[in-house]
Parts: structure tokens; C-alpha cells; sequence
């Protein structure tokens, strides 16, 4: 079994390494025609920005005039020349996302027509870069991320309603910044790679109606003041004149590089979704389900196989626990798989930081269950009460990688090798 864990911290690693964004970034802003009557200004948000940021200086350094970049709390590598680096709130956005992103405003609106904007974005870009609509409130909109995150409402849902409150979302900092031209490159942390879902479309034109909007604060019983929901009513940018876009990453690549990794390793690989998408603890039981078949009759896939989910799932939080939705899968997925031998599950955010934990996630096998009894902790009550983290951690079941500087979205893989009665 132990060959089979190493394996797949092997997987990870080899994953996170492959997908890392410094030679697509060069690529593509060695290839742009910058104006030679302009200057080059660097706008970075999310939880890899610090890595997209300091890999556009690295290949177009000589251009740049000054830079903006605003990332996680621990996120940040340290300095990057002609940059000022931020580091704010996340998921729930906080002060320090008002006055970074005040910053980026004041920068680009004293630009001249002919100078343009680098925009660098990746997942995580919501809560980072923000300023509430006049009328709202940075607590307004806290509650309402808080209610959003809480509810089990999926990415773009979530966004599709924070969009509607803030003055830089939903296109609303291309229009900031028009006349100059923006240029972003984005790697996607939504399934389907929804441009004006993707840390909500700062320089996209908005595909959502209010209409639209509505409907998910009745579905999950959002509450919103008077003003808040006159300012919902509002319509959003649905053209742009001023932006080029490129998406770089997805989590198909994240998949394909798993796949290719796992082959490496002498597993047959198969990726079954690159859209999983459900609540957490369904999935991981989903999973598990999967994992009982390998290699049961002759229909079925043959072992060693690495078979390979990714998407990004949902939790609802009703409990006082501490865990994140990875964590989430691997718990309910020990439940699944609890005396199997030869079998391994693990599943973990791309970007190294699964729910408010330290954790990227968790990995289990056959005698997980057994050894969170030996320890006292029944699995079905750490799952009501969404404490997947402390669980995990009992049995020394959690994956650590420490941010990873990518975001594309989540992937879970099933190992398995041949048993001895298989040989």
C-alpha cells in the first residue's frame, strides 16, 4: 500500500509542476504586439497572481512601467521589480481588497489612451479585487459571500450575484480603464471556462441578466437589503470594445497532466470528468463507488489504473468543523473503500488551499476507516459537522503542497494496483 501512496504524492507533485504557468505566460506575451507610443502597466488578481506577475516580468520586463499585484494572505514570493505586491481576504474579501483595489483604479485611470493594461488573472480574483457599488457596503457584501459560500451555491452562481455588487466586476474595470486596451490572460478555475465567471469578469462582457441573478437569491434564500437588490436590477456591460482575452489553463490540463503522469508510473489512466460538480461528501461516496468496481469482472477497467475526476464541488455548511471540499471527498470516500486493500483516493485543490485550511486536501486507502474508528471518530458525524481537516489529520491523511501558484480548479484520482489473488 505504501507504494501506492508514494505514487501518488509523486502524481501530485509531478501534476502541479507540469501545469505551472511561467513558460505559457512568456509564450503568449512574447508573441502580443505591444504599441511602441505606449507603456506597459501590470494588473495581477487572484491566488496565482504573484506567479503570472513575476513570469510577465520575466519575459517582457524591459516594457513594464509599474505593476499592481494582489494575492492570498502568504501567497506573495517577495518582491517583484516595478511592482507593488498586496495581499488580501479570501474568500471573504477585507479592507486591505478595497484599498489595493483602489490602487489599481487610481493607477489606471491616469493612463494615457495609448499605453495598455497586462490582465493577469487567475481563480480567487472575487474576494481580491473589489470595490463595493456606492450604496454598498465592504459588510454587505461580506455577508453576502458569507451566505453564498455557506449555502452549497457552485462558482458561478456565487459569482453571478457578487458581480451585480461591486464597481470593478462584471466588465466594469474595462470600462474603467477604456480607452486603453486590456489584454488579459486568465487561467480558469470555472468549469466550462466561463469568461465572466472567472473571478468574475473584471474585463468581460456580462452574459447574466438580472433576471438571472434573481433567481439564485430565491433559490438559496439569500438575504438582501432594499438598495442592494435596486442595485441588482441594474444591467451590466454586455460589449467591450477595449479587451483581447487568452485563457491559458482549465482543468482539463490539470487532468491530461495527471493522466500523463499516472501512465508514467505504469497505470492505465482514464479521465471520467473534467466536471464533477455535486456536494462534496456525494462525490467522495460517488468516487468510492467507482473505486469497489476496478477490476471486478471482465467489463470493467483493468488494474493498475488511475482514473481521474476533476471539477469543483460544493459544501454545505451546517456544522462548527474546520475542513475544505477535498477534504470533504476523501472522508466520504474512506467510508466507501474502508477494507479494500490496493486501493488509493486523493483529492486536492490545484492551488494548494482547500476551504479555510492549511490543507490542499486529503488521501485515503482501505484501512482509513478502520484507523478513524481505532482513534474514536465516527466518519458520518465529522461529515455532519463539516470537520474533515481535524479527521484527516488524526490518521495523517491530509496533503500539504503550501500554495501552489496555479488555480485550476480541483481533481481527485483513484489508484489501484493488483492484488495477490490478482497475480
Amino acid at each position: 500500500m505504501q507504494t501506492l501512496i508514494n505514487d501518488a504524492h509523486a502524481i501530485i507533485k509531478r501534476t502541479i509542476e507540469a501545469n505551472m504557468m511561467e513558460t505559457s505566460i512568456r509564450d503568449v506575451l512574447r508573441k502580443h504586439k505591444f504599441s511602441d507610443e505606449g507603456d506597459v502597466y501590470i494588473v495581477a488578481i487572484g491566488k496565482a497572481s504573484w506567479t503570472m506577475a513575476n513570469a510577465a516580468y520575466c519575459s517582457i520586463g524591459t516594457h513594464i512601467k509599474q505593476g499592481i499585484v494582489i494575492t492570498k494572505y502568504g501567497h506573495s514570493k517577495g518582491a517583484i521589480p516595478h511592482m507593488k505586491i498586496f495581499e488580501a481576504g479570501h474568500p471573504i474579501p477585507d479592507e486591505n481588497s478595497l484599498a489595493a483595489t483602489q490602487e489599481v483604479i487610481d493607477m489606471v485611470k491616469a493612463l494615457r489612451a495609448t499605453d495598455e493594461v497586462i490582465f493577469l488573472v487567475s481563480g480567487g480574483g472575487s474576494a481580491l479585487f473589489e470595490k463595493p457599488l456606492d450604496g454598498i457596503t465592504l459588510e454587505d457584501i461580506i455577508s453576502i459571500n458569507d451566505q453564498l459560500l455557506k449555502c452549497g451555491a457552485d462558482i458561478v452562481e456565487i459569482n453571478m450575484v457578487r458581480k451585480r455588487l461591486s464597481a470593478v466586476k462584471a466588465g466594469r474595470f474595462a470600462q474603467i480603464c477604456y480607452p486603453v486596451k486590456v489584454f488579459s490572460v486568465i487561467l480558469s478555475d470555472v468549469l466550462g471556462d466561463k469568461l465572466d465567471s472567472i473571478a468574475s469578469g473584471p474585463a468581460v462582457p456580462d452574459m447574466t441578466i438580472s433576471f438571472d441573478v434573481m433567481n439564485v437569491i430565491k433559490k438559496y434564500n439569500i438575504s438582501i437589503n432594499p438598495v442592494i437588490k435596486k442595485l441588482i436590477s441594474d444591467e451590466t456591460p454586455k460589449t467591450l470594445e477595449n479587451v483581447e482575452t487568452v485563457i491559458l489553463g482549465s482543468v482539463r490540463s490539470l487532468c491530461e497532466s495527471a493522466a500523463e503522469c499516472a501512465e508514467g508510473f505504469g497505470y492505465t489512466p482514464l479521465i471520467l470528468t473534467t466536471e464533477l460538480r455535486c456536494e462534496a461528501r456525494e462525490a467522495g461516496s460517488f468516487i468510492a463507488s467507482i473505486a469497489r468496481q476496478v477490476g471486478k469482472d471482465k467489463y470493467s477497467l483493468k488494474k493498475p489504473s488511475a482514473i481521474i475526476f476533476g471539477g469543483e464541488t460544493v459544501v454545505r455548511v451546517k456544522g462548527t468543523g474546520k475542513g475544505g471540499r477535498n477534504q470533504e471527498i476523501a472522508l466520504a470516500a474512506a467510508e466507501g473503500i474502508d477494507g479494500l486493500e490496493n486501493i488509493v483516493i486523493f483529492s486536492l485543490g490545484s492551488d494548494g488551499t482547500d476551504g479555510p485550511t492549511d490543507a490542499a486536501g486529503g488521501i485515503v486507502d482501505g484501512s482509513s476507516a478502520r484507523r478513524l474508528r481505532d482513534k474514536k471518530i465516527k466518519i458520518s458525524a465529522a461529515l455532519a459537522d463539516n470537520d474533515s481537516y481535524n479527521a484527516l489529520k488524526k490518521i495523517n491523511a491530509l496533503i500539504t503542497t503550501g500554495p501552489t501558484g496555479i488555480n485550476l480548479n480541483d481533481i481527485s484520482v483513484i489508484l489501484s494496483v493488483r492484488g495477490r489473488d490478482e497475480i
